[in-house]
């Protein structure tokens, strides 16, 4: 018998069955860095990337992309998301992307949180690429996750 929650008896995939777990409320944090170059920061900063306002646009991608986790990851649960932010800090050499979710379920939410980070990541990319062609994604990693009792 395996010991992997993923993995049935036989080697194949299977989704974990969290039925008899209790609904605890769950929140996880993920972050990542598109490094870019100092003139696509500027651009960005300053509001004149010719495809419009980057963040804005990053922002609903990487809350859309957690609301649809489940359809991405094969493995991953349907999770009824009660929060979803998506934050950015504009550095120097790139934009730090953060992205927090929270839900009351019987799993977790990190690959929800690591999904907005990524398609943030990847819409900044996709807006910026015609000005950029030395951009790069990284450092994209589960900071935080907790999980709290629902008081009735």
């Amino acid at each position: 018998m395996s010991d992997l929650t993923h993995i049935r008896d036989d080697g194949s995939a299977a989704m974990v069955d969290v039925s008899e777990k209790p609904v605890v409320r769950r929140e996880a944090t993920a972050t990542g860095l598109i490094k870019l170059g100092t003139d696509t920061v500027a651009a960005i900063s300053e509001g004149q990337v010719p495809k419009g306002d980057v963040l804005a646009v990053a922002r609903i991608a990487g809350i859309q992309a957690a609301k649809k986790t489940a359809e991405l990851i094969p493995l991953c649960h349907q999770l009824p998301l009660t929060k979803v932010v998506v934050d950015f800090e504009i550095e120097s050499d790139g934009v730090r992307i953060s992205c927090t979710v929270r839900t009351d379920a019987k799993t977790g939410v990190e690959m929800e949180a690591l999904t907005g980070v990524t398609t943030a990541g990847l819409t900044i990319y996709d807006m910026c690429k015609a000005i950029d062609k030395e951009m790069t994604l990284s450092e994209i990693t589960l900071v935080e996750k907790t999980k709290t009792a629902i008081s009735s």
